[in-house]
C-alpha cells in the first residue's frame, strides 16, 4: 500500500515509488519455439472522492497519485492541489482514495455529463470541459526546428518500457529543448493526466514548455495540454479533425508525424520558426 499526505496549504508530498510495470511471459515465435517476451502490466484502478466512486482508470501504474491528481484537474473537478486532504493509492483492493478538505462543490453534477472519446484505456471526459475553451489563454511561446528535431531524438534514445515490452504510450514535458518529466502508460491521456499531477506538485514556473507523445492528437490530448498551459504539442502520430479544429482556436502549435526529421505542422505555424 502507498500513502502521501500533506499539511494546510502545502503542496502534497509524494512519493514515486514504482509497482512493478513488465511481466514476463512465455510465447511461441514464428519458428514454432517458446521463448521468453516482456509485456506491461496493466491495472484497474477505481478512484475515489470522499467514498463517492469516480471513475476505473486502466494504467501502468507506474504514478499513481500523479495519475489520480491530474486526472481530477483535467477534469476539472478540482481547481488545486490544495483542496485535497489525501491521496490514498492501495494496490491489494486497486483502488485510490481521495479525501478533500471541504468537499467537491457540485460534484454530482460535474460528473453527471460524459463525452466518450477516443481515447485508450479510460478515453472519456466530463461535458463541461468543452464550455472552457473560450477561456484558455496560452503563452506567446515558439519553437524551432533545430529544437523540434533535439526533442524528437531525446524521446528515441530514452529508456523506456516500450523499447523493453511494447503497448503502452509515452508522454513528456519539455522545457524548451530539456526534458523535465517523462510518463509512460497503457493511455496516453494517463500518461498525460500523471504529468498534470507531476505539475501541480512542482509549482516552480516552466517557461517554454513544449509536449510530447507518442499518441494521436485528439480532441482531449489538446483540451487537455492547453489547460495545462502548454502551447506547443508535438506527436509521432497524426492529428483528429476535432483536435485539429480545437488547436486552431486556441491557436495552439500541433505538430504531428515527427518521426527523424520529418514532420507536420498542422496548425499555428506562426509559433514554428524553420531554419537553424
Amino acid at each position: 500500500m502507498k500513502t502521501s499526505q500533506w499539511e494546510d496549504n502545502q503542496l502534497p508530498k509524494l512519493t514515486n515509488a514504482q509497482a512493478s510495470l513488465t511481466k514476463i511471459i512465455e510465447v511461441i515465435n514464428n519458428l514454432g519455439e517458446k521463448q521468453s517476451l516482456e509485456i506491461p502490466t496493466e491495472r484497474a484502478l477505481t478512484v475515489y472522492v470522499d467514498k463517492k466512486e469516480i471513475v476505473t482508470l486502466m494504467t501502468l501504474g507506474a504514478y499513481p497519485e500523479w495519475l489520480v491528481l491530474g486526472y481530477l484537474l483535467n477534469q476539472r473537478l478540482i481547481n488545486s492541489a490544495l483542496e485535497l486532504e489525501s491521496i490514498t493509492v492501495d494496490w491489494e483492493v486497486s483502488a485510490a482514495a481521495v479525501k478533500t478538505y471541504n468537499g467537491i462543490v457540485n460534484l454530482k453534477k460535474k460528473t453527471a455529463k460524459h463525452i466518450v472519446t477516443t481515447g485508450c484505456g479510460q478515453g472519456s471526459m466530463f461535458g463541461n470541459l468543452m464550455d472552457n475553451i473560450a477561456d484558455i489563454q496560452l503563452p506567446e511561446s515558439t519553437i524551432n526546428q533545430s529544437q523540434l528535431y533535439s526533442i524528437v531524438n531525446t524521446i528515441r534514445i530514452n529508456d523506456s518500457v516500450y523499447k523493453s515490452a511494447g503497448s503502452v504510450h509515452g508522454c513528456a514535458l519539455f522545457e524548451g529543448e530539456s526534458m523535465r518529466v517523462f510518463i509512460e502508460d497503457v493511455g496516453r491521456h494517463n500518461a498525460l493526466d500523471s504529468i498534470a499531477g507531476w505539475m501541480a506538485i512542482h509549482p516552480e514556473v516552466i517557461h517554454n514548455k513544449v509536449f510530447y507523445t507518442t499518441g494521436r492528437l485528439t480532441s482531449e490530448m489538446i483540451i487537455k495540454a492547453a489547460q495545462m498551459g502548454v502551447p506547443i504539442v508535438i506527436s509521432r502520430s497524426g492529428i483528429t479533425e476535432m483536435g485539429y479544429y480545437i488547436a486552431q482556436k486556441l491557436n495552439l502549435c500541433a505538430i504531428g508525424r515527427a518521426t527523424n526529421k520529418r514532420f507536420f505542422c498542422f496548425t499555428a505555424p506562426d509559433r514554428l520558426v524553420l531554419g537553424f
